[in-house]
């Protein structure tokens, strides 16, 4: 049974929610999942999967110092299997700026790293001013008054397109 690997770097969960959709598309393909926050898989051996997966939020216009320090040490792990790589980021739920090519985040986390995914994708994330620390809130609300997003400090807006996770999913399978 191919084994596929997805590690995953989140800041509120919201990335961990993806995972676990990825997760159910591809174990319909009939293949083992599992599951793991960048901190475990360093535990992992990389080597009994048969595909690589990571996954990765953004906070402040930044991927987790981990994620680049995973990939810097495992590159070669990564290069010699078939691997994918996504974004989450808020900043995704513009058109203009969801896939691949067009989603600053993700296109500044390329140029930081000589990795070369095989696959990638952006999804757009979960906005939850509630659940926000204060300092959070008001940093959030500012960079959304900058870009014309929601402000008001009680929304919640899930702007994640699953039918674009599940297709992802379906391309994990069959990579």
């Amino acid at each position: 049974m191919t084994n596929i690997l997805i590690v995953y770097s989140t800041t509120d969960g919201h990335t961990l929610a993806i995972c676990r959709v990825l997760e159910q598309v591809v174990e319909r393909h009939g293949l083992a999942v599992t599951l793991a926050e960048i901190g475990d898989a360093e535990r992992l051996d990389l080597a009994a999967f048969d595909k690589i997966v990571i996954g990765a939020s953004i906070r402040y216009g930044r991927h987790s110092q981990q994620v680049l320090d995973f990939v810097g040490r495992h590159q070669a792990m990564l290069d010699a299997r078939p691997n994918a790589f996504f974004s989450v980021n808020i900043v995704a739920r513009k058109p203009e700026k969801n896939r691949p090519e067009t989603n600053p985040y993700l296109l500044k986390f390329l140029r930081q790293i000589s990795w070369h995914p095989r696959q990638l994708a952006v999804f757009a994330g979960k906005l939850d001013y509630p659940r926000y620390r204060f300092v959070d809130r008001l940093m959030i609300r500012f960079i959304m008054l900058l870009t014309h997003g929601p402000t008001d400090p009680r929304t919640v807006v899930e702007f994640t397109d699953w039918q674009a996770v599940e297709a992802f999913g379906h391309t994990l399978a069959e990579m």
